[in-house]
């Protein structure tokens, strides 16, 4: 049941990504440029207030460097990539390996 929960996070993941990158470049082919959106600027246009909530937990309940030196870094990337790699992960995580069939099984 757990793999399963990782698996389906690791499918919503995977959607954001792709409709962040759809969004991603539909605004390149506008602008005749690369655009790539930081997650930071995303967030803020669909949230602003879980965003600083978010930044004033980690900053008053864990720890301001890590705000600064890890989490930061992270929404300066761009969201389709960050959700991309969060779905890697998720579905590594949910991943179950196959056993090897018996020694005469035919291949």
């Amino acid at each position: 049941m757990l793999r399963f929960i990782f698996r389906l996070a690791a499918a919503v993941a995977l959607s954001v990504s792709v409709i962040m990158a759809v969004l991603d470049a539909t605004r390149s082919v506008a602008a005749s440029a690369l655009v790539m959106t930081p997650l930071n600027t995303s967030w803020l246009a669909v949230s602003p207030d879980t965003r600083s909530a978010f930044e004033s937990y980690i900053r008053d309940n864990i720890n301001p460097l890590l705000w600064d030196g890890v989490i930061a870094w992270v929404l300066n990337q761009p969201g389709f990539a960050v959700f991309a790699v969060l779905a890697f992960l998720l579905y590594a995580i949910g991943y179950r390996r196959q056993r090897p069939a018996g020694r005469f099984a035919p291949t």
